[in-house]
């Protein structure tokens, strides 16, 4: 295989009828690395919208369990890209994400800008730091798979098209975004988790890390704003990165986030049904609170 064969493969596809094929393509082939980042920096948006924040904080799960709402959420969220929403594992882990979400006063809004960070800062992270920019063809499959999740979640007015899934995001961090000591607490408790796992070098990880947030994430948090010498190494380096994978081989076999070296509390291995948290009773104790007769069918 040669560099750009998974990128014409993809441009030969019709990305409303075959998503999930070029959705598996990107996640899996093209840029694991990269959408784990983005997906660590997309869910960590989200702790600035003051509703969503507190209520993070006031679960505890992100602040006392944080190890596993990590490893639970990317392993949710991945037994979807792998097993399509067709099937028994697929509908476990949508269940579960479910189950979780109606166990709490979330409002539709919140839950549609959630899923907006799943597609928008995924594409900006790429387009950035990727060894390449995603193509249109990306977007739109993009766009219609995790529209597709949001109908499998009753999220309802949902956007359609990558640009109105920008629009969306932009527009509700400028009237949201703000202070709140509880999604403080989880922002740190976020921070502290993903320098640990570089031992000694936290403090440099999390340095790093902060250069990479924008000035309405750190007003929002009241962080110091980093040294622009800081930022500019940051970003350079992630940068040369790119250019680097641009001259590898492309990754024939795919990589999912369960095979992630961050994933660090199942050990032993995990069963989809019995991932995240059961706040009203215990495994499997409850079916999907959400009707499924109007998702649209995902593609394998």
């Amino acid at each position: 295989m040669r560099r750009y064969d998974f990128l014409k493969e993809i441009q030969r596809l019709d990305p409303e009828r075959d998503f999930l094929r070029i959705f598996r393509i990107t996640v899996t082939h093209e840029f694991p690395w990269d959408v784990t980042r983005a997906l660590e920096l997309a869910l960590y948006r989200t702790y600035a919208v003051p509703s969503i924040g507190r209520l993070l904080a006031e679960t505890a799960e992100l602040t006392e369990r944080t190890q596993k709402r990590y490893d639970d959420t990317a392993l949710l969220l991945d037994s979807v890209v792998e097993h399509g929403f067709e099937t028994e594992d697929g509908r476990t882990a949508i269940r579960r994400i479910n189950q979780m979400h109606r166990s709490y006063d979330i409002s539709n809004d919140d839950m549609r800008y959630v899923l907006c960070t799943f597609v928008v800062v995924p594409k900006r992270w790429i387009d950035q730091y990727g060894w390449r920019r995603l193509s249109e063809h990306e977007k739109r499959a993009m766009a219609a798979y995790y529209r597709t999740f949001g109908k499998h979640m009753g999220i309802t007015d949902l956007p359609r098209t990558y640009q109105e899934f920008e629009r969306y995001l932009d527009d509700y961090e400028h009237e949201h975004f703000g202070w709140d000591e509880g999604g403080r607490r989880v922002s740190d408790a976020s921070l502290d988790l993903m320098a640990g796992w570089y031992g000694p070098l936290a403090p440099v990880v999390r340095a790093a890390s902060t250069a990479l947030l924008d000035d309405a994430l750190l007003d929002a948090f009241r962080y110091d704003r980093p040294r622009p010498a800081v930022q500019a190494a940051v970003r350079g380096a992630l940068r040369l990165r790119a250019k680097a994978v641009r001259l590898l081989p492309p990754r024939r076999a795919p990589h999912y986030a369960r095979q992630n070296p961050e994933i660090k509390g199942y050990p032993n291995g995990y069963r989809i049904a019995d991932l995240g948290t059961f706040p009203r009773g215990r495994p499997g104790a409850v079916g999907c609170p959400v009707p499924h007769a109007a998702a649209e069918p995902g593609h394998r």
